[in-house]
């Protein structure tokens, strides 16, 4: 690769870490090419990309920046997944290294925080922006059907007294 090649990938790689919501670290080795591909799909179905990359130009993108100590965790056949939704990737990561042996995750960052292991299972565990997004709304819906079922209820009720009057009434 000549110089102007790396120079731009380690322009790319500067962007993925400061423009992503979470970057997980993963050694690929053993993984065959059918593997890949299916966790390359599988990434692209909820927004996530999988790229495998070379160790001394990632660590060139994190030199400087607040994520530096994540340089450590770059280091024999090493693969990123990153999206912009902080769970994303670490979701589809968990479980693939679940079913896969070979998927060895590393750590990950998110945002200027290195995390390690454990930090992308935990990440993994959370609901997803849109699953909180949608029980926000769902919490800020439920008092507008609470106040508009107590309103209607006393004027049910007078309905359902006048209706009795006019039912005895006409007996």
């Amino acid at each position: 690769m000549d110089r102007a090649k790396k120079v731009e990938q380690v322009d790319a790689l500067s962007q993925v870490f400061a423009e992503t919501g979470v970057v997980v670290v993963a050694h690929y080795s053993g993984l065959t090419v059918v593997q890949m591909e299916d966790l390359r799909r599988r990434m692209g179905a909820v927004g996530a990309k999988l790229k495998v990359i070379k160790n001394r130009l990632a660590k060139r993108a994190l030199t400087g920046t607040p994520s530096d100590g994540a340089s450590g965790l770059f280091k024999g056949p090493t693969a990123i997944a990153y999206s912009k939704d902080p769970t994303a990737a670490p979701k589809v990561a968990t479980a693939f290294a679940k079913e896969n042996d070979k998927l060895v995750i590393l750590g990950g960052v998110v945002g200027n925080t290195v995390l390690d292991i454990e930090g992308v299972k935990t990440l993994a565990t959370l609901p997803s922006l849109d699953e909180l997004r949608g029980k926000l709304l769902g919490l800020l819906n439920a008092p507008a059907t609470r106040i508009a079922g107590v309103v209607q209820a006393p004027a049910g009720q007078i309905a359902r007294v006048i209706q009795a009057f006019a039912d005895k009434d006409a007996a």
